[in-house]
């Protein structure tokens, strides 16, 4: 019996040293856990967490100062079609939205009759000729010579040539607008007959309107006027398409300004890039200054920490703030003054600036670069 009790009392001494040790190990772990700082690799292969941001790089250039207003876009060739035959249409080869090229046949009219027109003209032309030479040989036979000048003139006024030779010219102009044509390269935006239907001269057959070349009168306040300039670059951007802007010049200043607005017009002509249309009302950045040779950063970019302005650079995966001197500015685009202490600028072409996910971060924080979401964020 005491056998057994020494036995049971070793069993517990045991038990007793187990608990104790894995207590003392569970305390280690934790403080080692503990003395670690957030996001630091461990044995087991983890990483630190990196912020997803958007960045953009410094770039050096022309900084242009603008003039911002408001415009209506017109196109600069958009055409009512009117037939100038008249026929049965026997085919319809384009519709509303379809994309068309100069000369491209959209309307076709029933040539036959037209043939046949031209057939009769023709032989009205070769009666003429013949009463012609009714008229002009029994003199020629009388006198031996041919009739010339005046007499001959009058001759073919009696036999009619003259108007069957300008008849037939019409059959023919007729047969050849027998197809009609697109005027030019555009997009159809109407089309207003139909297969089988009788045309008429005259009658409106479909609307054809050039995309590609637009204009846009913007208005400029009067006091804005001198900053602006034939040749300037002007940004147009649509509300339908925020974040793809078109690029336009200054085509005319036109020498008008209203007294009651006190604003005058600039022609701007740009392309529709895809976006711009005729009768959208857009936001047009007119370029009124060129500051060149610049380096220049995101405006976005820009943002203070205890009053001064800053952006975060990224190097090595990690996002520093630099302190900078901003100067001038045109809502889009910011340039960096150099230092007034050391005459140098803190940036440099190439480096990449942080534009989205920036306004929280700290310095040096972990950070991970990613594409920019169309649509996401706003200038």
């Amino acid at each position: 019996m005491k056998r057994g009790y020494e036995a049971r009392t070793l069993r517990s001494c045991v038990a007793l040293v187990a608990v104790l040790t894995l207590g003392v190990s569970c305390k280690e772990k934790a403080a080692d856990a503990a003395a670690k700082p957030a996001g630091t690799p461990d044995s087991s292969g983890g990483s630190t967490l990196a912020l997803p941001v958007v960045g953009q790089e410094v770039r050096k250039g022309d900084l242009i100062l603008s003039v911002v207003t408001t415009g209506q876009i017109r196109s600069e060739a958009m055409s009512d079609l009117k037939s100038e035959t008249q026929g049965t249409i026997t085919e319809v080869l384009v519709r509303p939205g379809d994309r068309v090229k100069k000369g491209q046949a959209l309307v076709q009219v029933d040539p036959r009759p037209l043939d046949m027109a031209v057939r009769d003209a023709e032989a009205r032309l070769a009666q003429a000729q013949l009463q012609l030479l009714d008229n002009t040989i029994p003199d020629s036979i009388v006198t031996g010579k041919a009739i010339t000048g005046e007499r001959l003139k009058n001759a073919q006024i009696r036999s009619g040539l003259d108007i069957q030779r300008v008849a037939l010219e019409q059959r023919k102009y007729e047969r050849e607008r027998a197809t009609i044509t697109a005027p030019f390269d555009g997009v159809m935006d109407d089309i207003k007959v139909a297969v089988g239907e009788r045309l008429s001269i005259g009658q409106e057959i479909g609307k054809v309107v050039d995309l590609d070349h637009l204009r846009i009168e913007a208005s400029v306040l009067e006091h804005d006027l001198p900053l602006i300039r034939v040749g300037g670059q002007a940004i147009v951007t649509a509300a339908a398409a925020p974040d793809h802007p078109v690029t336009g010049v200054i085509a005319a200043i036109l020498p008008i300004v209203d007294s009651a607005t006190r604003a005058g017009r600039a022609v701007v002509r740009a392309g529709g890039g895809g976006v711009l249309r005729p009768g959208m009302y857009v936001d047009v950045r007119i370029e009124a200054t060129r500051l060149p040779d610049r380096i220049i950063v995101p405006a976005r970019a820009v943002i203070e920490r205890d009053g001064r302005p800053l952006v975060f650079v990224v190097k090595d995966g990690r996002a520093q703030w630099v302190y900078i001197f901003p100067g001038r500015t045109n809502g889009l685009d910011t340039e960096v003054l150099p230092d007034s202490t050391t005459g140098q600028i803190p940036l440099k072409p190439g480096d990449m600036v942080l534009i989205e996910g920036h306004l929280t971060l700290t310095h040096d924080a972990p950070v991970r670069l990613t594409p920019k979401v169309e649509g996401n964020s706003k200038p």
